[in-house]
């Protein structure tokens, strides 16, 4: 069933047809009625792939991120959708799996119109910015979140990754911990930079020296990062605190002490960078630096329609910082 046949079953023109389809005030009520009827009768669906063809749009916005195992994601993604379906938008979600050249195959997808606009979180491995920079040249406007380059001008929406982990440190510390360690996602990411900047500045304040040995940068290999933070729990000169940067390697330190044999707090205090809801579940609690996941998303979907909607937007000037939140809990008491 297609316009056409609609339109011969009726024995009006496909242009009445579309335009009573479409509430046109040039169409009385009456022939709406008889169109919206057999269209129900008939089963008819508009082709709005079709349509958005003809408007030179899509409707559709990209999401593109590296996982959606974590919570922060999955909360992001709620954010995006609800200020999405406001604007009668729908939401693709494209996964990279860390990878960078998965990622530059996506964006130059983009390319052809696919999405009107792409809200993006990068990959651990992007250091290059030449596939982002073929997008917005392509006038297909992009906005960053959580995840940043920042040597290329694009919009960015953040959180305090620097204080945060700044101010976390230093309960550690109020604690008793000496011994301190950081746990990376990975040292190409800015956002984990910017945390270990964090840590080594309070350690710094408060007269510590940091050690190269406490710090374990993660890897695209589960195996490989156990193995480095069994390493560290388990060497001579085991920290007494940490402070994780990612919310999967949190709770592979809570499998590895209840292996060895460490308690929590008790030998090993820990807080961590986490959105799950599940975080006061666990045994102990665990103490988290939470981003405010759904705020963000939201605040990126908004700065993505202003683009969209309003031609002499400066979306590359955008730059917004979500403060996240500290939640102590037994983990770090």
């Amino acid at each position: 069933m297609n316009i056409k046949t609609l339109a011969g079953q009726l024995g009006f023109s496909v242009s009445t047809v579309s335009k009573a389809l479409n509430d046109s005030h040039e169409i009385s009520t009456e022939t709406k009625r008889k169109v919206l009827e057999l269209a129900k009768q008939l089963n008819y669906t508009p082709n709005a792939y079709a349509g958005s063809l003809r408007n030179k749009k899509s409707n559709n916005i990209a999401v593109v991120l590296p996982e959606v195992a974590d919570s922060f994601f999955s909360q992001a993604i709620n954010g995006i959708e609800s200020v999405a379906q406001e604007k009668g938008y729908h939401v693709i979600v494209y996964l990279t799996h860390e990878k960078q050249r998965k990622e530059q195959t996506i964006l130059d997808d983009f390319r052809s119109g696919r999405v009107d606009g792409v809200l993006m979180s990068v990959s651990c491995e992007t250091t290059s910015t030449d596939h982002i920079r073929r997008l917005c040249d392509k006038k297909i406007p992009v906005v960053f979140f959580d995840r940043v380059i920042e040597d290329i001008a694009v919009a960015r929406v953040v959180t305090n990754d620097f204080e945060a982990a700044r101010k976390a440190t230093i309960e550690l510390m109020a604690k008793g911990c000496r011994q301190l360690a950081f746990v990376a996602l990975s040292d190409k990411v800015a956002i984990m930079n910017h945390r270990l900047e964090g840590f080594k500045k309070a350690l710094q304040d408060k007269g510590l020296l940091f050690d190269d040995r406490m710090l374990v940068n993660c890897t695209s290999s589960e195996a490989q990062t156990q193995k480095a933070l069994k390493h560290l729990l388990t060497s001579a000169s085991r920290p007494d605190g940490v402070l994780v940067s990612a919310e999967k390697p949190a709770t592979d330190i809570y499998s590895i002490c209840n292996e060895i044999g460490l308690n929590i707090p008790a030998d090993l205090k820990v807080i961590a960078f986490s959105s799950m809801q599940i975080a006061a579940l666990l045994h102990p609690p665990l103490s988290t630096i939470t981003q405010p996941a759904f705020e963000m998303g939201k605040t990126a979907a908004s700065l993505l329609f202003k683009a969209l909607e309003k031609s002499n937007f400066k979306l590359e000037r955008e730059f917004v910082v979500v403060p996240s939140l500290f939640f102590e809990r037994a983990s770090s008491k």
